[in-house]
């Protein structure tokens, strides 16, 4: 059997502990509360047997020996009756109850009457009190406990009522208290690559609001360093074109064109990996586009078919009609750099689209017949400047911020993109996204 485990959520568990805690304190107070009423009712009990058996023993040893017998029932009470005659014998009671009844009544006769006392064997507490009256007859005292005080018919619901208020005020104390972090992972959670993100209230306790400040000042702080960074990049980005461009013209009227080209390819690499460095930093920063809906279908069928008009070997399959909330260009950056790599390492590319109607997402899935990537890589392949030499051909150059691009392009979409090598071989790119209607 596997041990019981806490719940999840913070507001789970302080709900459990509060409730759990307060229930048990509530009901030992109870319990506490009964036993201090059983024992002030046992004793008080008690001595009222004691004097009135005390009494009646007094008046039946004052009267005739042939008139005790008809006084025998009016002397009888509810607990306890008047035996002439030696009684039951038996062994010293053992029960609480009983002893303690004996020694009051024991305490009341007085040491003027020998007293002994014994259980009376059978089913139930029994007890029975022998003694001698002033003329040498015997006389037994026969005490039946009887059953306990019943509780009051509104004791249990008042109970009921307590702890149902307790529940209640453990709920709102703990909601309360809770709110503010689930404020705070909302935010937080809504806080995407562009920074742009709602303000926390700073209001509430005083440890809330200061939490809430410091949230609203870091967010800050953060984007306007990023931003920094942003103008940073754009600067030297804009600033290297020139120095690019002159150098282009003069490599068009060099006379060595072996040199040439090869300056040519360089200078082109340079360009690309300045015009790469600008994408991967606004993605970073965010995109400015406006979700828009768009049918799934037409999207992918019109970026397949710019491929095929190019002579790309590449498929579109399993067709859905669906329609999203989407970022359109976005979404076409994402599935090209996909295509582009199965392109370049597979030489094919085959697009499917899933649909999973219990959560709402579309998955697009982008297959190549390549060789894949090592498992250990699949989530290195998406940081800034990876490249796997090692298990992909040299000669495919690239910058290796495609797929940087790429994810950081998904997550401002809020989709996730992941890539799986296929059983049967290659790889599979894998978009995740939401808010499909049929």
């Amino acid at each position: 059997m596997s041990a019981p485990h806490w719940p999840r959520t913070l507001f789970a568990r302080l709900a459990l502990i509060l409730c759990v805690g307060l229930a048990l304190a509530q009901g030992l107070s109870f319990k506490l509360t009964m036993t201090e009423r059983n024992d002030a009712t046992a004793n008080m009990m008690t001595n009222y047997i004691a004097r009135e058996v005390a009494i009646s023993v007094a008046l039946l040893d004052h009267l005739p020996a042939a008139e005790r017998a008809a006084w025998l029932p009016q002397l009888a009470r509810r607990t306890y009756s008047f035996i002439l005659g030696p009684g039951t014998p038996g062994e010293p009671p053992e029960a609480s109850r009983s002893k303690s009844v004996a020694a009051a009544i024991a305490a009341g006769l007085g040491e003027k009457y020998a007293l002994t006392t014994n259980s009376v064997p059978g089913k139930g507490e029994r007890l029975q009190i022998h003694l001698r009256l002033s003329d040498g007859s015997p006389l037994t005292i026969d005490y039946r406990p009887g059953p306990a005080l019943p509780l009051s018919g509104w004791l249990p619901a008042v109970l009921i009522a307590q702890l149902i208020v307790l529940a209640a005020c453990c709920w709102f104390a703990v909601r309360t208290a809770t709110r503010p972090l689930h404020e705070l992972a909302r935010v937080a959670d809504a806080l995407g690559p562009d920074l742009k993100a709602e303000r926390l209230e700073e209001d509430g306790p005083s440890e809330v609001a200061r939490a809430a400040r410091a949230f609203n000042a870091m967010q800050q702080r953060i984007s306007a360093h990023v931003a920094e960074r942003m103008q940073i990049l754009a600067a030297i980005s804009h600033d290297l074109q020139t120095p690019i461009t002159r150098m282009r013209l003069r490599v068009d009227q060099m006379d060595d064109e072996a040199q040439a080209d090869k300056l040519a390819q360089d200078l082109h690499e340079m360009e690309q990996l300045v015009k790469e460095g600008v994408a991967y930093a606004r993605t970073l920063h965010g995109t400015g586009e406006a979700p828009a809906r768009v049918d799934l279908d037409a999207l992918l069928d019109s970026l397949v078919c710019d491929y095929v008009d190019a002579g790309s070997p590449v498929t579109f399959e399993r067709r859905l009609n669906v329609a999203i909330v989407t970022r359109v260009q976005a979404l076409r950056r994402i599935v090209g750099n996909l295509v582009d790599n199965a392109l370049k390492y597979g030489s094919t590319a085959a697009i499917e689209v899933s649909a999973s109607p219990r959560d709402k997402t579309v998955t697009i899935s982008v297959l190549d017949s390549g060789p894949g990537i090592p498992e250990d890589a699949l989530e290195k392949v998406f940081e800034p400047f990876y490249r796997l030499e090692t298990s992909r051909n040299r000669g495919t150059g690239g910058t290796g911020l495609g797929l940087a691009i790429s994810r950081q392009l998904a997550v401002a979409m809020g989709a996730k993109l992941t890539l799986r090598n296929r059983p049967e071989g290659g790889l599979e790119g894998r978009l995740v996204l939401g808010g499909a209607d049929a």
